[in-house]
């Protein structure tokens, strides 16, 4: 089949894309050059330029990252490769004028994901927009701050997947008119560490006019690491592989992925020991691109005076505490997450929480660490200089409810993706929710294309400030709630991540 009409010219060469359903999508398109060899643990160079017509038919690589994050079926994995910086453009078929377009940038702890997961399908035949999905490196070869080892013989630059993400709107901005998109109304989002990018991104000033709003879903600020845990994490790895390799500087560029993708591994569960719930990847306040931790730059007035909504899910932690057992809910763990706190500070988080110890109650504490109060600490600082819209998806269904999820991290995709019609999507509407998904699948896919295109959700929902908070509670129906659970919110006010609290000991030398 003949997909001429496909045909687009971008700044590196032709790219034929696909036409399906009406509509039109391109698929693999290189950004940047692979950043492999020479180009392992550098900074992203320019894509090279092609001949003739390059198909864009199909997905390519995901970053590196373990296998069985790559599911795509049953037995069946999306390939990994170094060879992984491209993206997706999906387009109405029919357009007029040029659209919104929206990047999205994956979750996955910056350890796992890819731009696969999430095609935008329903979002753009609902929305009315242009969809761009990204992949960027993850792990120890997007996420390891190795730059204090380098040498007049080679050098390593801080905040790789930070630059990829960077690279690739730059790619939008030169390119997306050619696909129908408006190069001066882009908005960028992103869920959990993708929501993370998002809040991070606000406070790199080189990403000035590269997005004009920006959405954050379930960001998790902490994932931002001060430069000396940066440090002292790249330090740790390379002892790591010091253990296996005569040279372990000269195994950061002789190991293969995977053997690079183990030893962090072993970073990871020497670090989460040191703190539970840590962890060793995220983007460095290197005091170059990235200058000021994100909450600082909201605080000052200083993050991107850019359009910004952001929120969290009413039920964060139970994903966490039933498939993935990376965030500590025990007591003994909180306290020692907590040691960031002075005393005072400590005993007011914890009176805040009656039930504690319960244990839905120690879900509920992390859950409100990691994503909502320093999520209500970004909006209360932006909110100051910039339009800024917060909400807390409390939508569940029954069979959510009756497997103890409810609306835990992630399911507000289901909305904004209209994954709520998908196969997983059916079984979780199954017992008589179907009708309800649709209504806030269609609310939601209206504010956020709304928002893409004018700066604001549609009517009716406030503004967030510091004088109200008004939150839209996302539910079947919506509601809004000025400043909810505002003790809670006063006491993690004083709260100090463990990023903000000296190393002494630093990282156990033991597993």
């Amino acid at each position: 089949m003949s997909h001429s009409d496909t045909r687009v010219t971008t700044t590196d060469g032709v790219v034929e894309g696909v036409d399906h359903n009406g509509l039109h999508s391109w698929r693999g398109i290189p950004y940047a050059a692979p950043p492999m060899g020479d180009r392992r643990f550098r900074a992203p160079e320019p894509a090279t330029a092609w001949s003739g017509v390059r198909l864009a038919h199909s997905f390519r690589n995901a970053a590196p990252q373990a296998r069985r994050y790559t599911t795509i079926g049953i037995n069946k994995y999306q390939p990994v490769s170094e060879d992984c910086l491209t993206l997706n453009v999906l387009a109405p078929a029919t357009r007029s004028g040029p659209l919104p377009v929206m990047v999205f940038i994956h979750g996955g702890a910056y350890i796992l994901g890819s731009s696969l997961t999430y095609r935008g399908d329903s979002l753009v035949r609902a929305g009315g927009v242009v969809y761009v999905s990204i992949n960027y490196r993850l792990g120890t070869l997007g996420y390891l701050d190795l730059s204090g080892f380098s040498s007049e013989e080679r050098r390593y630059d801080s905040n790789l997947g930070l630059r990829d993400q960077l690279a690739a709107l730059q790619w939008v901005q030169r390119n997306i008119a050619a696909f129908g998109g408006d190069p001066d109304n882009v908005t960028v989002f992103g869920e959990s560490a993708g929501g993370n990018a998002v809040t991070t991104l606000l406070a790199v000033p080189s990403a000035e006019g590269l997005f004009h709003r920006a959405i954050a879903e379930s960001s998790a600020p902490a994932l931002t690491l001060k430069a000396q845990w940066a440090r002292q994490f790249a330090s740790t790895f390379v002892d790591i592989l010091g253990e296996t390799h005569d040279d372990p500087i000269a195994a950061l560029h002789s190991a293969t992925p995977a053997e690079l993708g183990r030893a962090g591994d072993v970073l990871s569960r020497k670090v989460s020991k040191m703190i539970p719930g840590a962890l060793p990847f995220g983007p460095t306040i290197d005091g170059d691109l990235l200058p000021i931790d994100p909450i600082d730059a909201a605080a000052q007035g200083r993050t991107l005076p850019v359009p910004l909504l952001l929120g969290s899910n009413l039920a964060e932690a139970n994903l966490f505490a039933k498939v993935f057992p990376v965030l500590p809910t025990s007591p003994e763990a909180l306290d020692k997450v907590l040691a960031g706190a002075d005393d005072d500070a400590r005993q007011r988080i914890l009176d805040a929480y009656p039930d504690y110890p319960a244990p839905e109650t120690c879900r509920q504490i992390m859950a409100d660490m990691i994503f909502w109060a320093p999520s209500v600490a970004i909006a209360d600082g932006h909110s100051r200089h910039a339009p800024t819209f917060m909400y807390r998806f409390d939508y569940s269904t029954r069979v959510l409810d009756a497997t103890g999820f409810g609306a835990t991290h992630g399911i507000e995709l289901f909305g904004v993706f209209g994954l709520f019609t998908s196969r997983i999507g059916g079984l979780l509407t199954v017992a008589g929710d179907r009708k309800s998904a649709r209504r806030v699948t269609a609310e939601m896919q209206s504010d956020w294309a709304s928002f893409a295109a004018t700066g604001a959700p549609r009517s009716g929902w406030r503004r967030y400030d510091t004088t109200t908070r008004a939150v839209k509670v996302i539910d079947d129906p919506s509601r809004t709630e000025l400043d909810p659970h505002a003790e809670r919110r006063k006491a993690w006010s004083r709260y100090q991540a463990y990023s903000e609290v000296p190393l002494g000991g630093g990282i156990p030398s033991q597993e």
